[in-house]
């Protein structure tokens, strides 16, 4: 893939594009600011970005916010996004772009497993939502009222489901049956009140109105 990579910390870029590049991924441009990292994609089209959420010159949420940005500009380009904590200001706003597909909020401790770094990317590039475990907490934490319609199990359920994981690593996950999730799944649809038209993504439907409550 053609990737674009906006970090301000010049070892930490390096050892991403080092990284990247020995999964056979091209770094078309590497950004350290907010407005490096705009220009960037305009001028290369890469097939995904990956950002850091605290940018010059504030070093607060200028990542984040040019991610959005760039979402409105052209709502099919995947972004992955790097945070050392969960500025929830703007994550939702970021979720809920483009429905959420083609989107990841990662903790940067996430990265320490290269693993499941670049498995998270590779989602992300295909069209699918990757959200850390711990932004989908501190997010349903802002938003109480989906919790008091959900169980304790269909809460697990689709907070796995946030981190982008099939039904039948769900049910490893769990120790339930692939069925049993599934019945999870079509209650935690009625709950949230989304259609069950195939024609949608469903998933990342209901991830969001999670979040969103």
């Amino acid at each position: 893939m053609r990737i674009v990579l906006a970090e301000d910390s010049v070892l930490l870029r390096e050892g991403l594009i080092g990284l990247l590049e020995r999964f056979g991924h091209q770094v078309v441009a590497g950004a350290g600011t907010a407005d490096e990292l705009i220009a960037a994609v305009a001028e290369h089209g890469p097939d995904i970005v990956v950002t850091d959420v605290r940018m010059p010159p504030g070093f607060s949420d200028e990542g984040l916010r040019a991610a959005i940005e760039l979402r409105t500009r052209q709502p099919e380009l995947p972004i992955l996004v790097l945070s050392q904590y969960v500025q929830r200001a703007y994550a939702e706003d970021l979720l809920d772009s483009a429905d959420g597909t083609g989107i990841g909020y990662l903790l940067k401790e996430r990265i320490g497993n290269v693993e499941e770094f670049i498995d998270a990317l590779h989602r992300v590039a295909a069209g699918h939502t990757v959200v850390d475990p711990e932004v989908v907490r501190q997010l349903i934490r802002r938003r109480r009222d989906p919790l008091s319609r959900l169980t304790s199990r269909e809460q697990e359920v689709l907070a796995l489901m946030a981190e982008g994981r099939s039904n039948a690593s769900i049910a490893a996950a769990l120790t339930v049956s692939e069925g049993t999730v599934s019945k999870h799944f079509g209650s935690i649809l009625g709950k949230l009140d989304l259609s069950m038209d195939d024609t949608t993504n469903r998933r990342v439907l209901a991830v969001l109105a999670y979040l969103r409550g």
